[in-house]
């Protein structure tokens, strides 16, 4: 399988062990995981590395200090930008992802800060539930979903 050149943001991340099960599918996936700070945990916790077991060291990480930060240094272009919350007009199925996709997530309690959504809502996608039973996913869960139907797109599944 190639490089699939997807990157997979985490803005101010809360839960340890969603942060290591999702770089654990970095490594797996040989994707570029980009982090935001400030986080809820240090990046040292054993509840980082128990989830991304053993593979942790072989993560290919990126940090940034805020999401200024980040544009300023990627210069991303809007296309390839896609973010991820509940309410987004558009489904996971919908987009034709960028070869250099940014998939990025918000936190676990809040989700993305708005001030990152304004004048984005046509690039906020969600994932659907069927039932009214549950109000949201787990991070790491979605995280993985999303990732496996933009390759699917992009590869030709």
């Amino acid at each position: 399988m190639s490089d699939p050149c997807l990157k997979l943001v985490l803005v101010t991340p809360e839960i340890p062990y969603n942060t290591g099960a999702i770089g654990r599918t970095c490594v797996a996936l040989n994707l570029e995981l980009i982090l935001i700070k400030p986080y809820g945990f240090s990046l040292d916790e054993k509840a980082v590395r128990r989830a991304g077991t053993d593979y942790w060291k072989h993560v290919n990480l990126c940090e940034f200090d805020s999401w200024e930060a980040f544009l300023a240094d990627r210069n991303p272009p809007r296309e390839s930008l896609y973010f991820f919350e509940e309410h987004g007009a558009q489904t996971v199925y919908d987009p034709d992802y960028q070869e250099d996709a940014y998939l990025v997530f918000g936190c676990e309690s809040k989700g993305l800060p708005k001030e990152i959504l304004d004048g984005m809502e046509d690039r906020v996608i969600n994932l659907p539930m069927l039932s009214p039973l549950v109000r949201s996913l787990n991070l790491a869960n979605v995280a993985t979903a999303v990732v496996y139907q933009a390759m699917r797109t992009k590869l030709g599944g």
